[in-house]
């Protein structure tokens, strides 16, 4: 028993160990980079030091600059997400569930998610105007197409063994849906909404550059015009740490609601 206590006790350090393995080569570039910026060896100019970083992100966050920006940002977000993952979802319910659905709606959205987002900024001023509108557009347009790339494959990949088994049951079309190709077709659907999480935080960065007087975009491009590499930085890291989060949150919903699915993968 001590000697299984022992190795139990081993192991767990090992995990922990192993857990925080991943974090030492960003703290060795991390290291390297204050060294080379206190050794001038990286111009201040181009690239502020990460203790100047620190003190800056300190400082915007001390005087609530930083989450008036941040607000804003995520109601923009949050608005172009419901508007454009809802509009995937339907549009891939139609296109998904039969032929005819297929014919009026893939094509279309085939064209338009390679449509470039620089090209459609100047449409969209002339279309909506200047104000909230085009923002969260962009941010609705770029949210919509993964959530229907993915769950429109997802439902195209349900097995047919399962749809044929859920029939010779007696299911109804609407039973069939609910309980059977639906649920199958939720993994990928949560990939997707992944993948539109991402975008849509890069839909808005390019949003934001639309006569913007706050959000975290506005607060990037003004420190760009004053060659505060500071503040782009933290511009940046603020993203980095809004994807990371909305991503983890996914996850533990996929855990959740996935619950049914084996993984191969061990805890």
């Amino acid at each position: 028993m001590a000697t299984l206590s022992l190795s139990q006790a081993s192991g767990a350090v090992t995990g922990r160990i192993d857990r925080f393995r991943r974090f030492i080569p960003p703290l060795v570039i991390i290291l390297l980079w204050q060294a080379g910026s206190s050794a001038g060896f990286i111009p201040a100019r181009s690239i502020a030091s990460p203790a100047t970083i620190i003190v800056t992100f300190w400082s915007l966050l001390a005087s609530g600059e930083l989450l008036q920006h941040l607000l804003v940002s995520l109601g923009r977000v949050t608005a172009g997400l419901v508007i454009g993952v809802s509009t995937g979802t339907v549009l891939a319910l139609i296109a998904g569930l039969s032929r005819r659905g297929e014919d009026l709606v893939d094509a279309t959205m085939q064209m338009l998610r390679t449509l470039p987002f620089l090209a459609l900024v100047p449409l969209f001023i002339l279309w909506f105007g200047i104000g909230e509108t085009p923002k969260i557009a962009l941010v609705a347009l770029g949210s919509a197409f993964p959530i229907y790339l993915t769950l429109f494959a997802g439902i195209r990949s349900v097995d047919a063994k399962l749809v044929e088994a859920a029939s010779v049951f007696g299911l109804s079309q609407r039973e069939l849906v609910r309980q059977v190709i639906l649920p199958g077709a939720l993994p990928s659907a949560l990939v997707g909404f992944r993948y539109s999480l991402g975008t849509a935080w890069l839909s808005l960065v390019i949003g934001e550059q639309i006569n913007a007087s706050s959000g975290i975009g506005y607060l990037v491009m003004t420190a760009r015009d004053f060659l505060r590499t500071d503040i782009i930085f933290v511009g940046l890291i603020v993203y980095a740490l809004l994807g990371l989060g909305a991503d983890q949150l996914v996850r533990i919903i996929e855990r959740s609601v996935l619950r049914w699915r084996p993984s191969f993968v061990k805890e």
